[in-house]
């Protein structure tokens, strides 16, 4: 629903009988015998309260219907009935002066003193809105309820005694109804806030009140008055003053027949004729190109869909036009869409980064996927392995299980061992998903088929039978890997003890592990084999999770190292990385090359996976034993000559990484940056890890748009430094060339819209929305430039404390 529609409910339309819970009673209770008695929380000794709630339903001042009655409250610490009340009116009955009344009873008190409150609620506001969600309702303590026109006992606090409490309580209550936007973050400080708000307010009133706290229903929409048999639709009389006076259109929203006749005709098969010679005006060029600019997210509007139908015959030659002309189809109209497929198999071919746009869920056609499929075909095998995790997610858009698609991904991993083994993988971890279970575990089947029935491959000595079980080893692998984990967080002690298991383990129990019977292909690298750990190399992490740290000898006589992770979701991090490798790759393609870390991550598991190892310090340690990052590249590169005696070349580095990892960081919106998770490598390359918070999610408040540490900066020679500056000049460089591609990376996470990966399942659109916002696409190159300066001019200055107070919070985020 748009932010100017308002839908609604009318009351006479509803015929359902009036429906509300009794919840609870809070504050103290009063008492005859003793002044002061004890709260409802606590438990009477001269005998326990017997209490009811008897609520009766009053017309224009009058009863409607007989009075109902809750059941006996007796159990403490405090009365919660928490009961569900259904009167024998309905909703459509129901005048704009309809009272609830309520009155609470004690049995255990004489006859004479058996009332403790009543309270009125009005069931429609001063707007004839039906009242919903929860309600507190001040108790008249000793008097029955009134339910007359102008009642002597209204729930509602009189406005000069309504406090912060009652303030917040009304924030709450719109919070419950879904009227205030749920920030987790934000939530989990205001809640807290607000309960010591509360007692404070409890403890400074005396807390010398009773309410009732009641809950009406909610519908899906607004319930507006409106008596049975009524002209909704009667002039509002006009007024005196200059009064805005609110009209209902009972037909927004709906199509306009005459628009959609009008549609229809335009886009006459007859019209076909007259379209083929038409070109477009200078003004409708321009437009027509604007619209190509368009990133893929954005929904084309009624006239520019019209404008692309009618010179649909002279866009064919533009190749940028397929996927928004595609989007102007209207696929529910048989013959409009057997011509709109004629014409796409004679328009010039996409590029592959737009074949990705066509697998996207917005486009259902089983010709238009597989005409997406074709083009795929012309990717080499690194450019498709780019794209294998997200292509591997599309497949949950696909009409049929035995999709092209899965066939072709099947195809391709056939001559390529490690897009068989990666595809392998990505399939075998959405099997935990139940919904999409059977069609992933179909691809599964159709792969391991192929490879069984496949002889030996070309340029190896192996067939497809060897090659499958190669593949089917990491997981025993995998399995082992598991196995070691438990018995080694089984194991009472330290961190030493721990790593002493694992040794005793591998040497011991486990020794087929430390010679393996024939070599593995290494899952993060199928093309790498490796024969076994290596005990004396192999260690425990320490940190909450006791990762493993496992050095594997490989056939070449090399030394593999990996971090394998029990405990954990490693599919986020695994498309972070796969993104800075995109991203490595993009820039290398335009000779910019930023000394990036693309190490490699496989999730094994809905919560377990394997990392590279990529021998590093985090800046937290570097700064704890050397105090400052200079000193510590010092150690590794000293140069009295070079720039702050370090050589010019480790400097270099550290600069180019600073940028890359800084507009990388900041297009993916990676949250929850500190000290332990940046690393520096000797060379001077800095890379971050440890992704658990993207697309603008960040555990804290006021997050600075670049992930800049002071430090980084020192480490340039300051804010004012040569160095800093050319830092500067590498980063507006890296983000236009990043810009160009920003359909490429859209179209990614958009396939990635149905995963399970957290950050992009709570709000994929939002998310995908908020990616597209980073890339600025209503800027040109220069305008761009301008403002990724100020970005990172803002960032920094936010470090020093000689700027204004709310840009210092910024500051508070690294502390």
């Amino acid at each position: 629903m748009s932010g100017n529609e308002f839908r609604f409910f009318l009351s006479c339309d509803i015929n359902l009988p009036v429906t509300f819970r009794i919840e609870r009673l809070e504050g103290k209770l009063p008492s005859s015998r003793n002044p002061d008695s004890a709260d409802v929380d606590s438990t009477l000794e001269e005998g326990r309260p017997e209490l009811y709630v008897e609520c009766t339903l009053y017309l224009d001042g009058a009863p409607f219907g007989l009075p109902m009655r809750t059941r006996l409250e007796t159990k403490g610490p405090s009365y919660c009935w928490n009961e569900l009340i259904t009167l024998s009116t309905k909703y459509r009955d129901l005048t704009a002066n309809s009272q609830l009344a309520f009155t609470v009873w004690d049995v255990s008190r004489g006859k004479s003193e058996g009332v403790i409150g009543g309270a009125t609620i009005h069931l429609f506001n001063m707007k004839k809105q039906l009242k919903t969600g929860k309600h507190k309702l001040r108790l008249w303590l000793g008097k029955e309820a009134d339910g007359s026109v102008h009642t002597s006992t209204p729930g509602k606090v009189p406005k000069e005694e309504r406090g912060e409490l009652e303030r917040l309580e009304k924030l709450v209550n719109k919070y419950e109804r879904g009227q205030i936007q749920r920030v987790d973050w934000l939530d989990r400080l205001a809640f807290p806030a607000m309960e010591k708000i509360k007692e404070r307010e409890n403890s400074k009133n005396g807390s010398s009140h009773v309410y009732l706290v009641i809950d009406f229903c909610s519908f899906e929409h607004r319930v507006v008055f409106q008596e049975s048999g009524a002209n909704f639709l009667i002039p509002s009389p006009i007024a005196s003053t200059n009064e805005l006076v609110t009209v209902w259109d009972p037909e927004v929203g709906k199509i306009n027949p005459s628009e959609h006749k009008q549609l229809k005709l335009a886009r006459s098969l007859n019209r076909g004729i007259i379209d083929r010679d038409l070109k477009p005006s200078i003004t409708e060029r321009k437009s027509i190109q604007r619209i190509l600019k368009y990133p893929p997210t954005r929904t084309l509007s009624g006239d520019e869909r019209q404008l692309l139908w009618k010179f649909r015959f002279s866009l064919m030659s533009e190749k940028r036009a397929l996927t928004k002309f595609l989007r102007c189809v209207e696929w529910s109209d048989v013959q409009e869409a057997k011509q709109a497929l004629e014409l796409m198999g004679k328009w010039e071919p996409i590029d592959v980064c737009d074949a990705l746009e066509l697998l996207s869920p917005v486009f259902e056609s089983e010709e238009v996927r597989a005409y997406a499929v074709s083009v795929l075909k012309r990717a080499d095998d690194d450019e498709l392995q780019c794209y294998l995790l997200q292509l591997v997610q599309a497949l949950r858009f696909e009409r049929s299980d035995k999709s092209r698609l899965s066939h072709f991904l099947v195809q391709r991993s056939l001559r390529n061992i490690e897009l068989a083994s990666f595809l392998r993988w990505y399939v075998a971890v959405e099997l935990h998903d139940p919904a999409y279970a059977k069609r992933f575990y179909c691809t599964y089947e159709i792969l391991e088929e192929s490879m069984l029935k496949l002889g030996v491959v070309a340029n190896g000595d192996e067939d497809g039978f060897k090659l499958w079980q190669s593949l089917v080893r990491q997981t025993e692998l995998t399995a082992q890997l598991c196995s070691i984990m438990r018995d080694v967080r089984n194991v009472r002690g330290g961190t030493q003890k721990k790593i002493e298991k694992l040794r005793h383990l591998l040497s011991g129990l486990l020794s087929e592990l430390t010679y393996f019977d024939e070599p593995i292909r290494s899952p993060l690298a199928p093309g790498v084999l490796i024969s076994g750990i290596i005990p004396s190399e192999s260690s425990i992490f320490k940190s909450a999770l006791h990762p493993l740290r496992l050095a594997f000898r490989t056939t070449n006589g090399g030394i593999c190292k990996i971090m394998f992770k029990k405990g954990d979701d490693l599919r986020q991090d695994q498309l972070v990385i796969q993104m800075v490798t995109l991203m490595d790759r993009l820039l290398k393609l335009e000779n910019l090359d930023l000394h990036l870390t693309p190490y490699r991550v496989l999730a094994t598991g809905h919560d377990e996976g394997m990392m590279e190892f990529i021998p590093s310090k985090s800046l937290a340690q570097i700064l704890s034993e050397h105090r400052s990052i200079i000193s510590y590249l010092q150690k590794f590169h000293p140069d009295e000559d070079g720039p702050f005696g370090i050589t010019a070349t480790c400097l270099e580095t550290f600069i180019k990484s600073c940028a890359g990892y800084s507009v990388i960081t900041y297009i993916l919106g990676i949250g929850d940056r500190h000290l332990d998770n940046l690393l520096l490598r000797d060379d001077g390359r800095l890379l971050h890890v440890d992704f658990g918070f993207i697309l603008g999610r960040d555990p804290k408040p006021f997050p600075p748009p670049m992930k800049l540490c002071k430090e980084m900066v020192e480490a340039m020679g300051g804010a004012e430094s040569q160095y800093y500056t050319r830092f500067k000049s590498y980063c507006c460089e890296a983000y236009n060339i990043l810009r160009k591609s920003s359909n490429l990376i859209l179209n990614l996470f958009h396939l990635m819209a149905g995963s399970n990966i957290p950050d992009i399942a709570c709000d994929p659109e939002k998310g995908i929305l908020k990616l597209q916002e980073k890339f600025r696409l209503d800027l040109d190159d220069e305008e761009c430039i301008h403002f990724f300066q100020d970005l990172i001019n803002e960032s920094v200055s936010a470090l020093f404390p000689q700027m204004v107070e709310t840009i210092h919070r910024w500051a508070q985020y690294w502390r």
